[in-house]
């Protein structure tokens, strides 16, 4: 594993170029609060590349500008879309949102669902939504949760009420169920046990081998020693500065 490479040399699926951002802390009559300046980088096709630095140096806010939450200062986020090479940084939101639907899959600290959901349907539903039948997707959806550990007795209930680690284990289910093109993860281990987290480092390992690329942020390092191929230190874009 290398550390500090800024780019892979293979095509990009993910190409990241003059990347700023500050927030304006209008409390603060106004005062501007860089996060990120001049950020490059780029992920390839079944490449892992891990965000590294120290709490509060901008990697989850990378992460939501590479997926169009956060608005951006300068620079360009280009992503592949079959031939096209899409500027999330200057899209409109409904090119964003087709690109999310197709291209990007992410998964949060939070799992946020519609309540009285069942937990299958939950993680089904970015695979129905991708054409496949309702049984294919229940199928797949299974797989996941016992793959995660997730009690069978608990499929069939809305996920709102599980512990922080089942509901985690239902974000990151539902996340990988579809194939994407990018996978974003914002510390999918974090409140996950050392069985589980394993079971997260071998399903990331298959999405490496199906060709994702994969932009990620890991605190535990065990995980990111085991599915990192570069770590990316994100204050060298000034964002401690």
């Amino acid at each position: 594993m290398t550390y500090l490479t800024p780019s892979s040399p293979s095509p990009a699926v993910l190409a990241v170029t003059g990347l700023s951002k500050a927030f304006t802390l209008h409390l603060r009559d106004g005062l501007r609060l860089p996060v990120v300046s001049g950020a490059d980088f780029s992920v390839a096709a079944g490449e892992c590349v891990a965000l590294g630095g120290p709490s509060g140096a901008g990697k989850s806010s990378l992460l939501k500008m590479v997926y169009g939450n956060y608005r951006v200062d300068a620079g360009a986020i280009l992503v592949t879309d079959g031939p096209e090479r899409v500027d999330i940084a200057r899209a409109a939101p409904r090119r964003i949102l087709k690109l999310r639907r197709e291209r990007i899959g992410y998964v949060s600290q939070f799992l946020r669902v519609i309540p009285r959901v069942s937990t299958l349907d939950v993680v089904a539903e970015p695979l129905r939504l991708d054409g496949a039948s309702p049984e294919a997707a229940a199928g797949r959806a299974r797989d996941l949760l016992a793959r995660l550990n997730l009690p069978e007795r608990l499929w069939s209930l809305p996920p709102a009420t599980f512990s922080g680690g089942e509901q985690q284990r239902v974000n990151i289910a539902r996340g990988f169920i579809a194939p994407r093109d990018l996978l974003l993860l914002d510390e999918p281990t974090a409140s996950l046990d050392a069985a589980n987290s394993a079971a997260v480092v071998e399903l990331i390992a298959g999405k490496k081998a199906e060709g994702t690329a994969i932009l990620g942020i890991f605190h535990d390092a065990a995980v990111r020693t085991a599915v990192a191929d570069r770590v990316i230190d994100v204050t060298r874009f000034g964002a401690s500065q």
